[in-house]
């Protein structure tokens, strides 16, 4: 369910929604990367909180004047269950868990060198990280990552056909480069691709 609704926030499926969120979001991490979280968080609760109480006392007096009984103005959002049950925070903690197992396991192999190859691609990853930890501070980054998540999916999805075909050129290309130095490098541990995929081709 949560996943749907994620899927139609980024995909843009309610205009309306979707801006609401994005402007929240952006709004609230460009003012944390200007004052303190503590101080966003009071600010921003503080103006919620001013924000429904004089809407509660508007339509008090709104019913009071019209000599109606609609009851309280939030008793929908007041009724709402927002407990998690215990099947749920079992799901989500075995999906983390999951998550920090692979992510562990693959930090294993990268720093052991399983794999030169792969070790190689890694650290040109992290060297490439430290140019943009130099040009960005981390706020930045998490600003950039948040408004990508509104619009690279979208331009995608308007876009698939022509940023498929130049991802397989480029992934192709990768993979050329990358068989070509595992037969260079007589430490590798691995067939290349292009020939792995040979060889199966061939026994079958």
């Amino acid at each position: 369910m949560s996943s749907r609704i994620l899927e139609s926030l980024i995909y843009w499926r309610d205009v309306k929604k979707s801006g609401i969120v994005f402007g929240a979001g952006l709004i609230t991490l460009v003012a944390i990367s200007s004052f303190s979280v503590i101080s966003v968080f009071a600010y921003l609760s503080l103006l919620a909180l001013v924000g429904t109480v004089a809407f509660r006392v508007y339509k008090s007096v709104t019913q009071a004047v019209q000599k109606t009984n609609d009851g309280h103005p939030f008793k929908e959002y007041l009724e709402l269950d927002l407990t998690l049950s215990q099947e749920k925070v079992q799901h989500f903690a075995g999906v983390a868990v999951a998550h920090i197992n692979g992510f562990v396991a693959e930090l294993r192999r990268l720093f052991l060198v399983e794999d030169i190859i792969d070790s190689i691609k890694f650290g040109v990853i992290l060297w490439v990280f430290t140019y943009i930890g130099a040009w960005f501070n981390g706020m930045t980054l998490v600003i950039l990552a948040f408004v990508s998540l509104f619009t690279l999916p979208k331009v995608y999805e308007n876009n698939k056909q022509s940023i498929d075909t130049y991802l397989d050129l480029v992934r192709n290309k990768l993979t050329e480069i990358t068989d070509k130095i595992r037969v260079a490098l007589p430490i590798g541990n691995k067939k290349p691709v292009a020939a792995a995929a040979a060889e199966s081709d061939k026994d079958k």
